[in-house]
């Protein structure tokens, strides 16, 4: 422990030294709808934004200057044929494009101009975007699939081959799919996207993607060869859900068009249509939810090269496209973003072996091997094992519902050609595991190097950094994160082998803490259109999104599809943009109206209730009322932004009605307890603001008495886990919180941790019987407490998108210190901390164009601060409400404990 913490504190030196290193400005980060250099486009307004690198106190932008071109020279020249903004005065560093109307299929060039507050030009490199369809009438390739019917279990293959004469300058594909993909040119496979295009209500909406294949053209001949997958489209395993019969369902198809530009400008369009061809694959098997089936000897050699002989292919089929609205898949992609080698193998018998990863991940492994034709090969992948050393899948299996033994969970099937050494790995599934059992039929050869697996995920970018004193508290965070990056496919999910499903509750509870360390917008937009879709016009939302019809009667309700106000409200306070809560805005209206409809009372019954508690089981209609006023406060907040007074008006006054109603039900003014007085019937109302001000200090009080007499331990379930902590250190009792979150007994965090876990588990209890996936994300708030609670890192509602940063840390007695950051939109925000005796040291980045208000803990006062760029004192003032003012900059502050 002792080797650790100085570890840390010279890592945490030498971050200062680095800072006091860093001088000049500059701008960066340029991003276009989020995405850096982004292909496909669809948007006539696409949102651009910047960053501004400055290390100088008080660091501000005052104005810009937006230049795009078609013409890259342009944008070097200083010149913005298609759009010049002009100098503006603003300090804003996200706008919307507003010039000429934007062309399909054509590539932006762009860049700004920066003038900082020293009245300093600084200008940022040429980066670009480029549309893409901007409406299903551009499309010109035709949808198409083969004859088979739902029911065939072999993937098709699709083949085209044509010839280029010209040298080619630029090539895009832009393909759309029912079902998932995997796109070849010349037998090489484009991009290192997976499970593309991404999941959606396929009857009502599909994405597109678009692939720059300019280097993979040739001059002379080129094939295209198309693999399609099941997916969730045609989803051929049986489920408690029904997705077997979810109304889209159908054979995959797919629409593709190739546009070429040659050198000479010219330009050709190569579709789908009557001219390809297609085959059954050895992929003989496929299913989202279950695993992947291959027979290497069905493989057709060469199959995607110009020259092979297709004549025995059968001709294709048109089909009617799922949707009218295609649209482009606007975020980050899936990807093999990790790979990990298996730190053991055991093996069983002469044919049975088993692998350890060390670790549980999402994603799928590949295995290497030769044998005789026709050995069967099954590899079985799940999160435990049993005493005798074989995968026991007892925990993740439950909801499956196989009519036969040819689909057995989570188990791929290797068919060897007998024709050397080849590698097998799944192209349209993958699964949530620790282990893989592989058995053979037949003995073959397996070592340890013989598999390897790839953790798969939406690959946000980074965006949070954390390490304290306290080596299982880091352990928690980097389970959290683990968790949270398994259970991203382009939308999220609740566990990645017995489900797979966009749980509404999970996805809300873990919202701040997939917000502070990644930057998830971009799934999280299209996961909103994804409730859009799906929302009937009473309001009513499923409990899990997308869904074939299921979860419109159970599992819904405040407590979990209150995603469709929290999650576009938290994108509003850490991006600072409002483009997503405006998108909702009538959705969350229809909403809330529902609810109000179902609840004259003021209070509401609907929904699950504090899922999966301790012991202490809370009222559904506590919990869900909770819900409903953050709603309802949220619908009246986003109404002022939108200058909708009425609304305003109108559903801040219904707040004010569910606070009252709320408290009448469930507030004992005699004892300052609510209800019984649980852990979560106390911390609820606290976190979601529906005690009276007057009476916070009370509740707050008797829910630290209630912690203390539980020994510290967790008595909640998932909502309650929501707002235990940040309760009690949002109101006086950061130290018991973090008594609550080091905790390494049951039930806690830490008891997960010392047991082993490197995921979040879905029981508190380790042995349960029931609920006890090992890789779950709706216990994932401690993830976000962790920046808010030790750190005090808050976006400001008033000023959002951290344009101004709320900083209260809390420098607990029993840690050490901590060092954490969160990169905003406008840089890098840090907040580190050490203990020094009765002195705090403290180290603070507030980022260019940024503020923050940093307030004292109690107990402590500013004994001296400087600028840790230049080492020169800086006087900080003190507030009448006891903050400082910060402006952008680097401070070493230290703060001395009062006696």
């Amino acid at each position: 422990m002792k080797i650790r913490v100085v570890a840390f504190f010279i890592l945490l030196s030498i971050s200062n030294y680095l800072i006091a290193q860093t001088h000049g400005e500059s701008v960066s980060n340029l991003r276009c709808e989020y995405l850096h250099n982004p292909l496909g486009v669809d948007s006539a307004q696409p949102r651009l934004s910047w960053r501004l690198n400055d290390t100088e106190l008080g660091a501000k932008q005052v104005a810009f200057e937006l230049l795009v071109s078609t013409d890259s020279l342009n944008i070097v020249n200083g010149e913005g044929d298609v759009w010049n903004s002009g100098k503006t005065t603003s300090d804003k560093i996200l706008t919307r494009y507003a010039g000429e109307k934007l062309r399909p299929f054509t590539r932006y060039f762009w860049s700004v101009s920066v003038w900082n507050n020293r009245n300093e030009k600084v200008s940022s490199p040429v980066a670009s975007f480029e549309t893409g369809m901007m409406g299903v009438e551009n499309w010109t390739g035709s949808w198409i699939s083969d004859d088979k019917d739902i029911h065939e279990k072999a993937a098709p293959y699709f083949r085209k081959e044509f010839k280029l004469e010209k040298k080619v300058s630029h090539a895009r594909i832009y393909i759309a799919a029912a079902g998932l993909y995997e796109l070849s040119i010349n037998e090489e496979k484009v991009g290192n996207h997976v499970l593309d295009p991404g999941y959606t209500r396929f009857d009502r909406r599909n994405l597109y993607v678009t692939h720059d294949v300019t280097n993979e053209l040739k001059n002379g001949e080129n094939a295209l060869g198309i693999l399609l997958g099941n997916g969730w489209y045609n989803h051929q395993s049986t489920a408690v859900w029904y997705f077997h019969k979810a109304p889209w369902r159908n054979r995959p198809a797919f629409c593709l068009d190739l546009h070429i530009t040659y050198e000479d400008g010219t330009k050709e369009i190569i579709t789908s249509g009557k001219d390809w061809k297609t085959s059954l694959s050895p992929v003989v098997f496929n299913s989202i939810y279950t695993a992947e089936h291959y027979d290497a000897r069905l493989e057709q050699p060469g199959w995607c090269s110009p020259g092979f002989d297709d004549s025995e292919w059968n001709d294709v089929i048109y089909r009617a496209a799922p949707s009218q609205n295609i649209v482009s898949q606007m975020m980050h992609p899936i990807r093999h973003v990790e790979k990990i080698v298996p730190q053991s193998i055991s093996q069983l018998d002469d044919t049975t072996f088993v692998f350890d990863l060390d670790r549980n991940i999402a994603g799928v492994s590949a295995i290497t091997l030769a044998g005789e034709e026709g050995t069967i090969v099954r590899l079985k992948h799940g999160e435990r094992l049993y005493e005798n050393g074989h995968v026991d899948l007892s925990n993740i299996d439950v909801h499956y519902r196989p009519v036969d033994d040819s689909d057995p969970f989570q188990t791929d099937i290797y068919i060897l050609n007998g024709k050397g050494e080849k590698t097998f790995m799944p192209r349209f599934n993958y699964k949530g595991f620790q282990y893989v059992e592989v058995t053979s039929n037949k003995p073959i050869n397996i070592s340890k190097e013989s598999l390897v697996a790839y953790f798969m995920h939406s690959d946000v970018p980074e965006s949070g950094e954390l390490v304290t004193t306290n080596p299982t508290l880091n352990k928690i965070w980097e389970a959290t994160n683990n968790s949270y990056l398994s259970n991203l496919f382009g939308y999220p999910t609740d566990c990645p082998q017995r489900e797979k499903n966009g749980w509404t509750g999970d996805a809300h509870i873990a919202i701040e803490t997939g917000l502070y360390s990644f930057d998830g917008i971009t799934v999280y937009e299209k996961w909103l259109a994804d409730h859009r879709d799906e929302q009937q016009p009473n309001g009513v939302l499923p409990s899990i999104i997308p869904t074939d019809g299921w979860g419109y009667e159970w599992g819904n309700g405040p407590d979990w599809t209150s995603t469709i106000a929290l999650i576009p409200w938290n994108i509003y306070l850490f991006y600072g943009d409002a483009s997503l809560l405006e998108s909702c805005y009538e959705n969350i209206k229809r909403y809330v109206d529902h609810i109000t409809q179902i609840s004259p009372l003021g209070t509401t019954t609907w929904g699950l209730g504090d899922w999966v508690p301790v012991k202490s089981k809370s009222p559904v209609e506590l919990t869900s009322t909770c819900y409903y006023y953050a709603d309802a406060v949220i619908l009246s907040e986003a109404a002022k932004l939108f200058n909708k007074p009425a609304d305003a008006n109108k559903y801040s006054a219904l707040a004010a009605e569910i606070k009252q109603a709320f408290n009448n039900k469930f507030y004992h003014p005699e004892t300052g307890i609510y209800a019984s007085g649980t852990q979560t019937e106390l911390s609820a109302p606290l976190y979601w603001g529906l005690v009276p001000e007057q009476e916070k200090e009370r509740v707050a009080e008797n829910l630290a008495r209630r912690v203390e007499a539980d020994q510290f331990h967790l008595d909640v379930g998932l909502l309650g886990q929501k707002s235990i902590l940040n309760a009690l250190s949002e109101n006086g009792y950061a130290e018991i919180a973090y008594k609550i979150a080091a905790q390494e007994s049951y039930p806690s965090w830490g008891w997960w941790i010392v047991n082993g876990a490197t995921t979040l588990l879905e029981n508190w209890d380790i042995h349960a019987q029931n609920d006890i996936s090992m890789n779950h994300i709706m216990f994932g708030e401690i993830g976000a407490w962790l920046y808010k609670g030790l750190g005090g890192i808050y976006p400001d509602p008033n000023n959002p998108g951290f344009k101004n940063v709320i900083l209260k840390p809390a420098f607990i007695s029993t840690l050490e210190g901590v060092d954490i950051s969160h990169q905003s939109l406008y840089g890098e925000i840090k907040s580190a901390w050490k203990h020094e005796g009765k002195s705090v040291v403290y180290s603070v980045t507030v980022p260019a164009n940024s503020s923050a208000d940093f307030y004292i803990p109690e107990g402590y006062e500013i004994q001296k601060s400087s600028d840790a760029v230049t080492g020169k004192k800086i006087n900080l003032l003190l507030a009448n409400d006891g903050t400082c003012k910060l402006q952008a900059g680097n401070y070493l502050i230290e703060l001395f404990e009062k006696k």
